[in-house]
């Protein structure tokens, strides 16, 4: 398979520009000094492991795809403390994400790797 699918190079802006997002607005509450650190550096761990996880599925590591799906997990959690429409927000998302990442062409761009990885050992 040449190039990225569609729908991984979708996923990963995604990821990435939720991660930048989510680090620069959870780094604004870090630098008030009224917030409590223990409260901000959580949301900042996430936002960074969804840049991560934009740049493994751009990279074509295997494992992305359940990093992605466990972060999306993670999410509805928390978002089901707060409102019943953000929960169902995200349960929406994390099932457009998953079907987009479980994509036969998204399943194939992700075994060719291993594939290859396989042959260049022999």
């Amino acid at each position: 398979m040449k190039g990225r699918p569609l729908p991984i190079v979708i996923v990963s802006i995604l990821f990435i520009i939720v991660g930048c997002a989510g680090f620069i607005s959870h780094a604004k509450e870090l630098l008030a000094s009224n917030h409590n650190l223990n409260e901000t550096i959580w949301p900042l761990i996430l936002a960074v492991i969804a840049v991560v996880c934009g740049l493994l599925l751009i990279v074509r590591i295997f494992w992305a795809r359940w990093l992605a799906i466990a972060w999306m997990v993670c999410h509805v959690i928390i978002s089901a403390f707060n409102s019943t429409s953000e929960m169902i927000a995200h349960i929406v998302f994390l099932i457009v994400i998953s079907i987009l990442l479980f994509l036969p062409v998204s399943t194939a761009y992700f075994r060719n790797k291993s594939k290859q990885e396989k042959l260049s050992r022999l």
